[in-house]
């Protein structure tokens, strides 16, 4: 059993979830699905993001308590993961003490060992982006709300690791994925290294933990969150678990996080002498209509009306299937029509349909035993032992659209092994166990029942319903991707149309 640690990062409390969100979330879901049914220990952390300027100021103008404002924020984010059928282990809040006084102990151990020190600085400040920027930010006009901010606080010493880091990321090929954003960050490496600003006065800010050292200061929103991935798992309080889960295995989020994950929260790690993540993958964006999505510009998704008028197994397939991780992906009602509708209802749905009328009409609904395997027999069995392999090289290296597709190319092939077989004509011959018909119908089956185990990660609620179906005495599912695992004279279920086409 191998260990598996994964993170989404924690959503900014101040909006409704919107489809980046749930892209995120759901790609963490369904890789921890995969190495679950695989017995390795999963740990899936998620959470919210609750502190910082924007919340206060949000809380204000609604006349309300910031707390009041990201307990009511929480819940929308909770309630939209237990639609979409997110299985975390853990949901992690930047305002529960588990994590605050971590984050106290953690500013604590720099400032005693001399990596954070105050100065006065005078610079360009992004009020949306709630910190310090450079000229050539600026200039690239990539920030809103850009003013000349000038006041004293305290800095943690991060030029102090920049040379550390450039080694740790040459030496270590997948610590930033893909590579094009590893290229990006040794870019950004190349010029010297500010040291990062990691409070603000409770003169402008007072919704924030608040300095162990100085109660004038709140500790930077940036610096509060990205301990969450060490706080979750116990780090300075339960030193078991997490021995057990650090490193990470993945840190998943969209590009546009990419320099507080790779720069800032690598060298907090280094200072505090932590070992560093395994790969921090950055993820491209979704499109509408070749444009970001944004709530500025008002063409964001919300997920749970796609969902719920096509169900949550659609969405979770059609985002894994769509996007190729590192790059961008478009949404529109046409795009996902048109995958749903040639995957889901006509390759997959209309097999599953098939196979079930075929065993109910001329088997009593019961599994039927195979006789001899022929050449064609041998050639759809043999291809389907080859999947458990190529699946999880997919999945290794964060390939889930090319898992999905060999996985559709043998439900493909299962439907062309029909067409050839005609067992809806042999049967008429002999409906007997180990006929070719029989034969023919256990084979589909069971290939059926094997790629639905590896469609269980995406699409966990249809698939769990084919599987249960396929031996309606079993409550248990069980993952087994050998193939022979299917019992002849298991009783099946009736199955209505689990995908129909949209018009």
């Amino acid at each position: 059993m191998s260990k598996f640690y994964i993170t989404t990062p924690l959503y900014y409390v101040n909006d409704e979830p919107h489809i980046g969100h749930a892209y995120t979330t759901i790609l963490a879901d369904v890789l921890s699905r995969y190495h679950r049914i695989q017995g390795d220990d999963v740990f899936f952390l998620t959470g919210t993001d609750e502190h910082g300027q924007k919340v206060q100021e949000a809380a204000e103008k609604r006349n309300v308590k910031p707390f009041d404002h990201v307990n009511e924020y929480v819940k929308r984010f909770k309630d939209v993961w237990t639609k979409l059928n997110i299985d975390y282990d853990d949901f992690i809040r930047t305002t529960e003490k588990r994590h605050t006084d971590r984050v106290k102990e953690v500013l604590n151990h720099l400032k005693d060992k001399g990596d954070i020190y105050i100065a006065e600085y005078e610079g360009l400040y992004s009020v949306s982006e709630e910190r310090f920027i450079t000229e050539k930010e600026a200039e690239e006009g990539n920030f809103k709300e850009i003013k000349v901010l000038k006041e004293k606080n305290y800095f943690f010493k991060m030029s102090k690791y920049q040379k550390q880091l450039i080694e740790h990321i040459k030496s270590h090929e997948n610590f930033i994925e893909p590579e094009t954003r590893k290229n990006e960050i040794l870019g950004f490496l190349k010029q010297n290294l500010n040291d990062l600003c990691i409070s603000r006065p409770k003169s402008r800010l007072s919704w924030g933990i608040e300095l162990p050292f100085d109660k004038d200061y709140v500790a930077y929103v940036w610096f509060d969150a990205l301990l969450n991935y060490i706080t979750a798992i116990g780090w300075g309080n339960d030193q078991k678990k997490f021995l057990n889960y650090w490193p990470a295995n993945y840190h998943l989020m969209g590009k546009d996080i990419l320099t507080t994950h790779s720069v800032y929260w690598p060298t907090m790690l280094l200072a505090c002498n932590i070992e560093l993540p395994k790969t921090i993958f950055a993820h491209g964006w979704w499109l509408m209509e070749k444009e970001k999505m944004s709530k500025s510009v008002g063409n964001t998704i919300k997920p749970l009306k796609l969902a719920d008028k096509y169900g949550v197994d659609a969405l979770r397939y059609f985002l894994m299937r769509n996007m190729v991780l590192g790059q961008d992906a478009s949404y529109s009602f046409k795009i996902f029509k048109e995958r749903y509708n040639a995957d889901l209802a006509n390759d997959f749905g209309n097999l599953v349909n098939r196979i079930f009328i075929l065993i109910k009409k001329n088997y009593d609904n019961k599994i039927p035993k195979p006789g001899d395997y022929d050449k064609i027999d041998l050639e759809i069995i043999s291809n389907t032992k080859k999947l458990s392999l190529k699946i999880q090289q997919h999945i290794d290296k964060l390939k889930i659209h090319d898992a999905i597709e060999e996985t559709l190319n043998i439900l493909r092939s299962i439907n062309k092994y029909l067409e050839v077989k005609q067992p809806w004509k042999t049967v008429r011959i002999n409906n007997q166990s180990e006929s070719e018909s029989a034969t023919t119908l256990y084979i589909s089956a069971e290939i059926l029942r094997i790629s639905s185990c590896f469609l269980y990660p995406v699409m966990p609620t249809k698939t769990k319903k084919i599987l249960e179906s396929l031996d309606e005495t079993n409550n248990d599912l069980v993952f087994d991707f050998a193939f022979g695992v299917l019992k002849p004279n298991n009783k099946i279920s009736n199955i209505s149309n689990i995908f129909p086409r949209i018009d």
